[in-house]
């Protein structure tokens, strides 16, 4: 008997397609990251730009002067970020879960 999967929580759908559109990652990196496949990250990306009627865009506009930081801190600075909404996806990964594990549910 074959098993439907079960969806992933909107959260995390939501949590996943902020960090691919705030970062300067790939698909393949942001989806390898989050234990997901490139197809699905795909899809939901294309489901959010139809939800926000708008164009499927590269990457968020840089306001920042890029030609005066040198390579090596626009890359640390990048990482960086990328930890720091990795964090938020995991804390709020955590709580739904314990949520979810709570007695009486």
């Amino acid at each position: 008997m074959c098993t439907v999967p079960k969806p992933f929580p909107k959260e995390f759908r939501e949590d996943v397609i902020r960090v691919y559109r705030e970062s300067d990652s790939s698909i393949a990196r942001v989806a390898k990251d989050f234990g997901i496949s490139e197809s699905c990250l795909q899809r939901w990306l294309a489901i959010d730009d139809q939800a926000r009627g708008v164009a499927r865009d590269v990457g968020p506009a840089r306001s920042i002067d890029r030609s005066t930081e040198s390579a090596e801190t626009r890359e640390l600075k990048k990482r960086i970020r990328l930890l720091e909404q990795e964090n938020e996806v995991l804390r709020r990964a955590t709580a739904y879960f314990a949520q979810a594990n709570l007695p009486g549910k």
